[in-house]
């Protein structure tokens, strides 16, 4: 395994690692730290297909709308809205700037549905 490959399977392995933190702290009713460590998990996947197609180190940006563009995908458009809605939760998670309305208890699951069938779509297409 070359260096690349190498760099690659650590942004796969860890965005899966994080998302196993997200999920212990939903369980835990911590959903907006569930919501930071989700957004990670993608963030961390879309780095990893950055590098995988440019063979350059991802940039050191947090906006998974704009790491999406970096890369050749085509993602559906419920995806790239999906990419858009949980950057709030980064900015929210790291600075506190205003407040951000949460998904109540009901919407929690749903929303959860998504974030983890796209990160299982994003470590697929591979």
């Amino acid at each position: 395994m070359d260096d690349l490959e190498k760099q690659i399977a650590f942004w796969r392995n860890s965005a899966v690692e994080e998302l196993e933190v997200a999920n212990e702290l939903l369980t835990l009713g911590r959903t907006r730290h569930a919501l930071f460590w989700a957004h990670l998990a993608l963030e961390k996947m879309l780095k990893a297909h950055v590098l995988h197609q440019t063979k350059q180190e991802p940039p050191k940006i947090h906006n998974l709308s704009r790491l999406s563009a970096l890369t050749n995908l085509e993602i559906e458009e419920d995806r790239l809205k999906l990419l858009a809605e949980m950057n709030r939760y980064n900015i929210e998670g790291r600075y506190a700037l205003m407040p951000v309305t949460l998904p109540d208890a009901n919407q929690i699951q749903a929303y959860w549905s998504r974030v983890e069938g796209t990160l299982q779509w994003l470590h697929n297409q591979f």
